[in-house]
């Protein structure tokens, strides 16, 4: 059941399209048992298992096992409202911990297999997270930061028990029914939280509400050139705990019973990308153009017998030159899109019924009612630079920031949902991204916050203050520069380099160790001590040569 019509033109599109979010919702069903009911054979997820062998699993086996994870978690005392910490990468285990979650009621967090330690100690902290689902490969980053989380009751491993005051997933699903009533659900219910980049200080986490789903799918439908099509298959190497994972594909198929396959390698590696989608017959993909860019050395694409219909780009800027190269390559145009965390998918290309601007990140997704506007509200004329926004109501706008209700108003301007990145309409009704106005940095694909970075990095013990920006790199977008400040007696060596680049990488996750470490006298700051980073941008431009 496509929500939009498949007509000949952008405006024929839009404005046949009107929101229809129903009062009573439930995700789970929306993604996994009503195809049970009507397909209960179709295949709905491949897992290409890092040996080369694969298990296939249709609806009625998923629907099977997500009914008896959401008993299993019912018999551990989790109940509507409570949060579940899911720290897996692509597998089936991941996809029907989050399917359980909102059968019961409860709201699912997706966390990235990389965390570190504090990366997770503060996310099922501050979300309250009564369980955690993993593998016994984090167990002991798990172990090391119990003592901190107070409210963690349980911890599920899925490859067997790991060590005292762990659960055996497999095991208990054994004992478990495989039926179960959903939860009656209202559209506006909690149903799953994801955490921003934590642009300043520490992440947010976006609390994303059933009818979120709902809001996804006019995008998904759109950059996909009308999704589903005959012989449709998903996959991204993008993780499922980033909204881009788990709700423009995985979810976003899902919707439609389209399949899924789930594989993500330890390391993205190009020529396997390719391999794997041929093998496996891909026919849609959510790239972000970093991941493509590093196709560019490979000779003899079409060689490899890739066969999509569709690539989806987002994350940064898509140029004309990736343009010209993935049409070259692959035989088709890549769409870009726009959205955030707090707001996904707003702002999208359909080649199929649009001309494709190069550099642009395409008009408004049907649906969706997205300006330029100034710092009182007002929106401004074509080719004027301004802040991107997006009105409410609006179903994919998240229902607020988890136990943050400050920053939830400050993310306002009346109805408008501040996306904090600026930009412009041109006379075509088409977005052209001009900048931040926050700190983000954006590489290779991933939005990072500074925030996070530098209270990891005062952590250690040499250094005194720091900060991070982004720096420009042809590859990925932006790469990571700190400026570190060091306590007396330190000097700054290459080993120390080495030592505060790992001491990131592990309590963090990798893409986000810096890349460049500088170590300065001074750094500049306001007279209330905050960093003042645009300094430090601007001191880095300085030193680029113009052309």
């Amino acid at each position: 059941m496509r929500v939009l019509k498949e007509l000949n033109e952008y405006q024929a599109v839009r404005d046949a399209y009107q929101w229809d979010i129903p009062a009573r919702v439930n995700m789970a069903y929306q993604v996994c048992d009503r195809h049970a009911e009507i397909i209960p054979d179709k295949i709905g997820l491949i897992v290409a298992h890092p040996d080369g062998t694969q298990r296939d699993y249709n609806w009625a086996e998923l629907a099977g096992l997500s009914n008896k994870m959401a008993n299993f978690l019912k018999s551990h005392g989790i109940n509507r409202g409570e949060r579940i910490g899911i720290l897996l990468s692509q597998c089936v285990e991941a996809a029907i911990s989050h399917v359980a979650a909102w059968k019961i009621g409860a709201v699912s967090i997706p966390l990235f297999s990389l965390f570190g330690e504090e990366a997770l100690s503060f996310r099922l902290n501050d979300s309250g997270a009564k369980v955690i689902i993993t593998e016994s490969i984090h167990l002991t980053k798990i172990e090391a930061i119990r003592d901190q989380l107070p409210e963690l009751k349980l911890i599920v491993v899925i490859d067997g028990e790991g060590s005292d005051g762990t659960v055996d997933l497999w095991r208990g699903l054994e004992q478990a029914s495989d039926h179960f009533e959903i939860l009656d659900t209202a559209a506006t219910d909690p149903a799953y939280i994801v955490y921003t980049s934590g642009t300043t200080g520490n992440p947010k986490g976006a609390l994303q509400g059933h009818r979120s789903l709902l809001g996804h799918m006019p995008a998904v439908e759109f950059f996909h050139d009308f999704l589903p099509q005959t012989d449709d298959l998903m996959w991204t190497p993008a993780d499922w705990a980033w909204i881009g994972g788990l709700m423009n594909c995985l979810m976003g198929a899902w919707f439609h019973g389209v399949p899924v396959l789930a594989h993500r390698a330890p390391k993205y590696d190009p020529k396997h990308a390719l391999e794997l989608m041929a093998k496996y017959k891909v026919r849609n993909t959510f790239m972000p153009p970093t991941a493509l860019k590093l196709m560019w050395a490979i000779p003899d694409i079409p060689s490899y017998g890739v066969n999509l219909r569709t690539i989806a780009c987002a994350g940064e800027p898509m140029g004309a030159e990736l343009l010209d190269w993935g049409r070259k390559s692959f035989g088709v145009t890549l769409n870009e899109f726009y959205g955030q965390t707090e707001c996904n998918l707003v702002v999208a290309n359909c080649q199929k019924i649009m001309p494709i601007k190069p550099g642009s990140m395409g008009r408004p997704i049907p649906g969706h009612y997205v300006a330029v506007i100034n710092q009182d509200g007002h929106e401004v004329p074509a080719n004027t630079v301004g802040q991107i926004a997006v009105r409410a109501p609006d179903p994919v706008i998240m229902l607020e920031y988890w136990n943050n209700p400050q920053a939830t108003t400050d993310k306002y301007i009346g109805e408008w949902l501040l996306t904090g990145d600026q930009g412009q309409i041109d006379e075509d009704g088409y977005f052209w991204f001009v900048g931040r106005d926050d700190d983000v940095i954006t590489s290779s694909g991933y939005r990072i916050g500074p925030g996070e970075i530098e209270d990891c990095l005062t952590k250690h013990p040499a250094v005194s203050l720091a900060a991070a920006i982004g720096v420009p790199d042809k590859l990925r977008t932006e790469i990571i520069k700190v400026f570190i400040k060091l306590m007396p007696g330190e000097n700054g060596t290459k080993e120390l380099e080495d030592d505060i680049r790992t001491f990131v990488r592990t309590r963090l996750s990798p893409h986000e160790y810096p890349r460049v470490i500088e170590f300065i006298e001074d750094l500049p700051l306001t007279s209330t001590g905050k960093i003042m980073r645009k300094d430090l941008r601007d001191q880095e431009a300085a030193k680029t040569p113009k052309d």
